[in-house]
């Protein structure tokens, strides 16, 4: 049988978010039904606190599904599959590096389940961008690059001077700090929207913690961590 809650909050979006989060799934993985909305009030209720109830149900075949961290299937290159790989990353980056600075240097390490690429230089700050995103959407290039030829999926982990390594320690220490004010105002804390990796991180640092749990609400692009005490 799917499971059903009922929601509430003061609007029927913050009403849904609270369901998202007590559920731990997206949006699109639930039927919402409005019991009581915010439109339909009376005069004499206008001093009444306002509620906004829904009703959240999963959708067939979603209760195993919502896991924001879940087992994927290992992917195992040949050997054959990494030197192709490396050869095809190998000649995209040859081009590439002749529109980088001309410090830029690069190096390539074959694993059966990764590709992993590494670029340095100290003006390459542009390609990390905002919170990594011009990184990301370099490394899907990379992947696609990587694939060629492949019938495989081939799994491109990209680098640039040692941003992912700080990253994860600037993750790390803000999930500690976070959980800190949780534990000392007992309310929850959202977290600015992040990448899957950047969540799992966040995830992963606080799940031994016995006072707070971690939870995804949103969806992509926008999907960020709530960080709450445990019931």
């Amino acid at each position: 049988m799917a499971k059903t809650i009922i929601s509430e909050g003061k609007t029927t979006n913050e009403a849904i978010e609270k369901g998202l989060k007590e559920l731990n799934v997206s949006r699109k993985m639930v039927d919402i039904k409005v019991l009581e909305s915010e439109d339909k009030r009376s005069f004499f209720s206008i001093l009444a606190p306002r509620v906004v109830k829904v009703e959240m149900t999963l959708k067939e075949n979603t209760m195993e599904k919502h896991h924001e961290i879940r087992p994927k299937k290992e992917i195992v290159l040949s050997e054959e599959e990494q030197e192709k790989a490396k050869e095809n990353i190998d000649k995209f980056l040859t081009e590439l590096k002749a529109e980088l600075p001309e410090d830029t240097t690069y190096s390539i390490k074959t694993e059966k389940n990764a590709i992993y690429v590494y670029l340095n230089s100290p003006s390459l700050g542009f390609l990390i961008g905002y919170r990594g995103e011009t990184l990301y959407a370099l490394q899907n290039i990379l992947t696609a690059v990587a694939g060629k030829g492949i019938d495989n999926k081939v799994r491109v982990i990209l680098d640039i001077e040692g941003y992912k390594a700080k990253r994860e320690k600037t993750l790390e220490e803000l999930a500690e700090k976070v959980a800190k004010t949780v534990i000392r105002t007992r309310k929850p804390v959202k977290l600015e929207p992040m990448q899957a990796y950047e969540r799992k991180i966040i995830h992963t640092e606080l799940q031994g913690n016995d006072k707070v749990e971690t939870n995804s609400i949103g969806e992509e692009p926008y999907r960020r961590i709530v960080i709450s005490l445990k019931k």
